[in-house]
């Protein structure tokens, strides 16, 4: 069973994975109105590995005989200055997200909850991804800059982005 306190945690992390899913469908539409319909693809499928995410959590709080307890969600950004832009404050936000799984690892190290430090070994790790996979692409908007016909590969290439396959991930309760 879990603490009222990693219940806790644990819920403020699923409102935090729900507020990124939240945020990366506002690039999305954001980037379709731009006409940039690659970028949008590419962070509409990180909006769904967010939401993933959360219901990881949800299940593994239901799992161990805990409570979910929804929160609000504050609203996303809808605007940004530019493409740049949008990837720059989503690596912001990945980092910050980061943070807080750390937090929970702590978390769970100073209760001696083994079965969560286990789970969170998993999000650790994607964090490590999703950073890099977000900062890949402000280096190449960086590479580009204002030029239109690398906007415009950029754009075809990131269109290409897949679902990662989750069938077989570790943490899956």
């Amino acid at each position: 069973m879990l603490s009222e306190k990693m219940q806790q945690a644990l819920n403020d992390q699923i409102n935090a994975e729900l507020s990124s899913y939240y945020t990366y469908l506002s690039m999305s539409a954001y980037f379709t109105d731009q006409d940039l319909n690659g970028f949008a693809h590419w962070v509409r499928i990180h909006a769904n590995e967010e939401m993933m995410h959360a219901m990881k959590l949800y299940d593994f709080v239901h799992s161990r005989r805990g409570r979910v307890l929804l929160q609000p969600i504050p609203g996303p950004t809808t605007h940004w200055g530019s493409s740049l832009d949008a990837f720059e404050s989503a690596l912001r936000y990945e980092q910050y997200v980061t943070g807080l799984i750390n937090k929970l690892v702590d978390l769970a190290i100073s209760e001696s909850d083994h079965a969560t430090n286990s789970f969170l070994k998993w999000f650790v790790d994607e964090q490590v991804e999703e950073e890099s996979s977000v900062d890949l692409v402000i280096r190449d908007l960086r590479r580009v800059g204002d030029f239109g016909p690398g906007l415009f590969l950029l754009d075809r290439e990131l269109a290409g982005r897949t679902p990662a396959d989750t069938t077989n991930e570790a943490g899956s309760p």
